[in-house]
């Protein structure tokens, strides 16, 4: 679905952008956006050929407006230590996007503790550690700063058959809400856009690996608006929530999910229909998804 560019080239020029997550999915396809609308942006993950790649393709048209690092979110020094390299090498960030996620169905009662942790952990500790992070060092600088975290709209409804990031990202929700509060003052904004089902690779993969499971929240036709959205929307809603356009919104989540929410909601409790054989195929689907990604990751 094309759509006609809503800013200038120069919407976020001045801006130097944090995409954690920032290799694949989302992240990656949002970066692209940024820098054609002036911003320098910075991609964090774990997979250092897939950052690689990632920026290069971003920055095609502006070379050296994107960089990388190779960054487990989940670990606060690693954090810390990535930030101290931002500010020193590049200057101060002016937002920071929490993307980075991990995410896959499975009835709940069948998750290890391992398991749980590793989504937790990445979208609930990966997001306060980056925004902790920049948000000191905002504060200490005197600077303004944004924190714009991607959700889902099962902040609001919770979600069965992916309890962890329900958990995780209504606990982001929460962060989003109280340090709001807590940082306007300093001239630091906390947004966050729920967006409905936009197809990425990886994260398709993971929540619809087979046919017995495409039910609910990743199919178009329990969308109102009867399609799935698309990454240029995203970027849309995410650049004039980075830009210096709407300075009095804060501590909002943004649901952009075609009305799907409001008419389901767009959630997986429809997979109480599979049986234990389709979960078992899931389950090895998902687990080669994994297993690829892990493969190629440097930390």
């Amino acid at each position: 679905m094309a759509t006609t560019p809503l800013f200038s080239p120069n919407a976020l020029a001045g801006k130097r952008i944090l995409i954690t997550g920032g290799g694949t999915g989302l992240g990656r396809g949002v970066a692209r956006h940024l820098v054609a609308n002036g911003a320098e942006v910075h991609l964090w993950g774990r997979r250092p050929a897939v950052l690689e790649e990632a920026a290069a393709e971003a920055s095609a048209d502006r070379p050296g407006s994107v960089h990388w690092q190779t960054v487990d979110v989940r670990k606060a020094d690693l954090v810390d230590a990535a930030m101290d390299e931002i500010w020193a090498e590049h200057g101060p960030l002016t937002g920071v996007i929490n993307n980075a996620a991990a995410n896959f169905i499975a009835p709940t009662e069948s998750l290890s503790a391992r398991a749980f942790e590793a989504v937790t952990s990445t979208v609930m500790n990966g997001s306060f550690n980056t925004a902790h992070a920049a948000g000191r060092r905002w504060i200490e600088g005197k600077t303004k700063g944004v924190v714009l975290s991607t959700l889902t709209t099962w902040v609001w409804t919770g979600s069965a058959f992916v309890v962890p990031s329900a958990m995780a990202k209504a606990a982001v929700h929460s962060m989003t809400m109280s340090l709001a509060v807590e940082w306007a003052r300093y001239g630091i904004r906390l947004n966050a856009i729920a967006s409905g089902p936009i197809p990425t690779d990886y994260a398709w993969e993971m929540l619809n690996p087979t046919d017995e499971s495409a039910i609910g929240a990743t199919q178009a036709d329990q969308v109102p608006a009867g399609r799935m959205g698309t990454i240029e929307e995203l970027a849309n809603l995410t650049t004039f929530l980075l830009s210096d356009g709407c300075d009095y919104l804060t501590g909002q989540t943004i649901a952009m999910d075609g009305g799907q929410m409001l008419a389901g909601p767009g959630t997986f409790a429809g997979l109480t229909s599979m049986t234990n054989e389709d979960w078992a195929s899931a389950r090895e689907k998902s687990k080669a998804a994994s297993e690829a990604a892990k493969s190629q990751r440097g930390v």
